[in-house]
């Protein structure tokens, strides 16, 4: 059975939620689908590009 991931997500420096991408993605109140989003190249050059304060930064948690 393959492991779930388990990730963290900040709002700036704001430390927002932690669990499996389904759990942020309840938490949020998004789809799934929109947290992988959130963790694409694409979504992290739109918020560098336009220094917003509120850009989500969803960052997995390695296992030892």
């Amino acid at each position: 059975m393959p492991k779930k991931g388990v990730y963290a997500v900040y709002k700036g420096d704001t430390f927002i939620c932690l669990g499996t991408m389904k759990e942020c993605a309840d938490y949020l109140g998004v789809r799934e689908d929109t947290v992988k989003f959130y963790r694409s190249n694409a979504y992290k050059r739109r918020g560098s590009k336009h220094k917003e304060p509120n850009h989500l930064i969803v960052i997995r948690i390695e296992d030892d």
